[in-house]
């Protein structure tokens, strides 16, 4: 058991496990109903501390701002729910008894507190005076408190996107210019300059005369040319999305069983 003795002591502090680690947020703490010390806490744990899970402080103590449990964070997120957390019922507390012992060692000061507790068991625990800031040693006013959603983002995998590249065939026309050689006869004057030439030959014979006629013709090859570069990117789109979620809030109510007579 912590050397705290008020309930005040206890709220709002970060539950820790033994190595340090944070369960959560002490939320509520409840007293014994026969001895008025606070034997039970509610821890603040799952996703902005929206759940709470009883914890026994038997075997706990303080350091510093932390309050430290001796038992893992999966231990106390795993203690049995209880349906009305407004009070702890003999049922409720052998439930948890049975939950946690299995985590204490034997002949330890945890153990004892276990023991002494279980004998006032049928009694059960009152949540304890020490969530509102008023009672019998402040002044005569009540602090009324209620839960606000706490939102927040994580960051999780949506999708994937992936570039794929594979090769089409299409056909393709393109105009090229090609020439070629066409025979044409040519005929000129007997003059003094070609005269010898003319004559040089036989005066009346038959001969043959040969050209090479040459033509171009299209052909056709492919190469690789590299004309783009292409990658993935991502840009970050910023939306409104509503969410919502169930809170709890305090409500104060007169409770009068008191009836004025006036005289006439």
């Amino acid at each position: 058991m912590t050397s705290a003795t008020s309930p005040d002591q206890y709220i709002g502090r970060n539950a820790v496990d033994p190595q340090g680690n944070k369960i959560g947020s002490v939320g509520q703490v409840y007293l014994d109903d026969n001895t008025g010390q606070p034997d039970w806490i509610t821890v603040n744990t799952g996703l902005f501390g929206m759940k709470e899970n009883f914890a026994p402080l038997a075997g706990s103590s303080l350091n510093g701002d932390d309050l430290v449990l001796p038992f893992d964070k999966t231990v106390v997120k795993d203690a049995p729910d209880v349906a009305d957390a407004s009070h702890l019922d003999a049922d409720e507390q052998q439930s948890l008894y049975a939950h946690y012992q299995q985590y204490l060692g034997t002949g330890t000061s945890a153990t004892g507190g276990y023991e002494q507790t279980t004998t006032t068991g049928d009694a059960g625990y009152q949540r304890g005076a020490g969530r509102d800031t008023s009672g019998p040693n402040t002044d005569e006013a009540m602090t009324r408190s209620e839960e606000h959603l706490r939102v927040g983002t994580e960051k999780v995998e949506a999708g994937r996107a992936r570039l794929r590249k594979y090769v089409v065939t299409e056909q393709q026309t393109v105009q090229v210019p090609v020439t070629r050689e066409e025979v044409r006869v040519e005929r000129e004057e007997i003059t003094d300059a070609n005269r010898g030439e003319a004559l040089s030959g036989a005066d009346i014979s038959e001969e043959e005369h040969e050209v090479v006629l040459h033509e171009e013709r299209p052909v056709v090859a492919t190469e690789a040319v590299p004309v783009e570069r292409v990658r993935l990117g991502t840009e970050t789109v910023t939306e409104q999305e509503t969410v919502s979620g169930e809170v709890r809030k305090e409500q104060i109510e007169l409770d009068d069983d008191t009836t004025v007579t006036r005289d006439r």
